[in-house]
């Protein structure tokens, strides 16, 4: 046969083209347009949301929840609408750095785009949320607010935007090491203006900390602090600064003849602009092309002798710094809760109006337990930081400072590793969309990863929640009371049911301890801290859910616990498929929106 002989005409039919050409008319298009699933823009995102409405009251004193609900339900519709839109033109268009002026001058300075300012008259103006927890008149209460009423505010605005939290956070951060160890007059001359919600008088807050030779190593760092008679000043350079044109950065510098390692490091407060109105001697000289939290500039710094002062003694810089360490560690588990509410949010979005093979997706046995797993991972999280914000409100409690001590890194490294995993599968159940920048999967995932980046990676948490936390203060005993505290208050769980829950938190106690008793275990030190959460939030909802189904109202929290239990505590073999008769009942009771009752609940925990 020859290759090259000539392909016979196709048989002519004789067909008006006229005939189909209503199919790609514009009413045709929008037509077949119907199948594609909304997302959740538009949306109330503090309505959408019955479990921090279930939880704000059993853990927030009642005159303050009822004076901020109309604040919260005010931020939540603007996470829902204009707040989002702002959030996507943002990360669209991020800043830019211009090196000189238009006359030549060496003044170089940060260009955002418009949405990007008035996300931060938001952040910072309208709510206050840098501010909330120093001084009273924020948002018009008599005084300062508790860290779990911040957390509130931090957690519905993360559903909508990333990048903004961050300079809120530092601004927030920065203040409170001014506050605990700066002079009189540094405090005069700054407080005052960081806590500000007058957007034309306010200073914001910067962290310029990792340098090249080490990111976790933070005692490495080679910039220099040299005293020149009259001030201390600073020759090096600083690889990632967060909010990197901030008016006021707390850094880490060696006084010029200290000793090696971080006993040798002092903490400095370096203003951008000195109190002559000159600029000071350092340069931004290139802004992170970042994966995600786009928004924010982050940046290279270069010091030739800028001008600092020092906060505190100068032999204890590393261990002032350590104290803003926790709430910033917190703000991830915040913005981690709140980012993995979104993502769950558009995959129920997607389940619920997205139909296939003649059925909505949400009625597939294996979408269902896939929303499931993605519902379990985001209401450990907000369980987590409800116990978290309220332990930080106890400063005089040395239980609860211990609980605090092993929690925050222990809920930094594994709500961070979560959300991960939840927005990823928040962007397959949207499917080809969810890869396509027009939707916000794409935008969730990027700014997902860099909660297992910055304040320490997922292994430097987990070492400091085993080796120090556990090894050398003992905090898991702490943790281990307060939690059967918890469990023990739920006074009518099914025994069968407590048991199981008492011995598995015993359990992970025990192995937390003897991971870190044992150096030759250091590798389990993931493992032994994965557990600790796991724990500590199944307790968490047995508690919570227990409590609620009593009052008469919602306990699927009930429901949720024996999952955490099930799923990612229990030692069973993983290819099984002996889930039990319970599972069906409970993710129908977890997808629907009508509360579970305690008596259902119960019966589902013993099944």
């Amino acid at each position: 046969m020859n290759d090259l002989a000539p392909i016979p005409p196709a048989t002519a039919v004789n067909v008006s083209s006229a005939a189909f050409s209503p199919l790609a008319g514009r009413g045709a298009v929008a037509e077949r347009s119907r199948h594609v699933a909304p997302d959740c823009s538009g949306l109330d995102f503090y309505a959408l949301d019955r479990s921090l409405r279930d939880l704000l009251p059993l853990y927030m004193e009642a005159p303050l929840l009822a004076y901020l609900g109309p604040h919260l339900q005010r931020l939540g519709a603007l996470a829902g609408g204009r707040l989002n839109d702002l959030a996507d033109a943002a990360d669209k268009h991020p800043p830019r750095l211009h090196q000189r002026d238009r006359f030549g001058r060496d003044e170089e300075w940060i260009e955002v785009h418009p949405a990007y300012d008035e996300i931060r008259h938001i952040a910072f103006g309208l709510f206050g949320m840098h501010a909330m927890t120093h001084r009273a008149g924020v948002l018009g209460w008599d005084q300062p607010m508790p860290q779990i009423a911040k957390q509130a505010f931090f957690y519905l605005f993360s559903q909508a935007e990333f990048g903004v939290l961050c300079p809120v956070n530092l601004t927030d951060c920065t203040s409170d090491l001014l506050k605990r160890f700066g002079s009189p007059e540094l405090k005069e001359r700054y407080l005052d203006r960081m806590w500000t919600q007058d957007m034309n008088r306010l200073l914001y807050g910067a962290q310029f900390m990792t340098e090249k030779i080490g990111g976790s190593d933070a005692g490495a760092a080679e910039l220099k602090a040299v005293h020149d008679g009259q001030n201390w000043r600073l020759y090096g350079e600083k690889w990632f600064c967060s909010n990197a044109d901030g008016d006021v950065a707390v850094l880490l510098a060696r006084p010029d003849g200290a000793t090696a390692g971080s006993r040798g490091l002092g903490l400095f407060l370096m203003p951008r602009t000195l109190p002559d109105g000159t600029r000071n001697d350092y340069r931004i000289v290139r802004l992170k092309d970042k994966l995600g939290s786009k928004s924010m500039p982050s940046g290279e710094i270069v010091f030739d002798g800028a001008v600092a002062w020092p906060l505190g003694q100068l032999d204890r810089g590393m261990k002032q710094m350590l104290e803003m360490v926790n709430p910033s560690r917190v703000s991830h588990l915040t913005r981690a809760a709140g980012m993995m509410r979104r993502c769950l949010n558009e995959a129920m979005q997607v389940a619920r109006h997205r139909n296939a093979f003649g059925r909505r997706v949400v009625e597939y046995p294996l979408m269902r337990r896939q929303l499931a797993k993605m519902t379990i991972k985001t209401e450990q999280a907000l369980s987590a930081l409800m116990l978290v914000s309220t332990a930080m409100a106890r400063p005089d409690d040395a239980r609860a400072a211990k609980l605090v001590r092993v929690m925050t890194p222990v809920c930094k490294y594994r709500a961070s590793r979560d959300n991960i995993a939840v927005a990823t599968a928040a962007m397959e159940a949207r499917g080809g969309n969810g890869y396509i920048e027009d939707w916000p999967n794409a935008r969730l995932v990027r700014d997902a990863h860099l909660g297992v980046i910055w304040d320490g990676t997922s292994s430097v948490n987990a070492l400091d929640v085993i080796q120090r936390a556990v090894g050398k203060e003992r905090a898991h005993l702490a943790l281990g009371e307060e939690l059967g505290e918890r469990l023990a208050e739920a006074r009518g769980l099914p025994g069968q049911f407590r048991t199981r829950l008492e011995g598995t938190l015993a359990q992970a106690i025990r192995f937390a301890g003897e991971v870190a008793d044992a150096p030759e275990k250091e590798r389990f030190s993931r493992v032994a801290a994965s557990g600790l959460y796991h724990a500590a939030t199944m307790v968490l909802m047995a508690n919570e859910g227990f409590r609620l189904g009593a009052a008469g109202g919602d306990a699927r929290r009930l429901l949720m616990a024996r999952f955490v239990l099930e799923h990612r505590l229990s030692d069973r073999p993983r290819l099984s498929a002996d889930g039990g008769a319970w599972e069906d009942g409970a993710i129908a009771a977890l997808l629907d929106d009508t509360p579970v009752s305690l008596d259902r609940a119960a019966a589902l925990l013993v099944a």
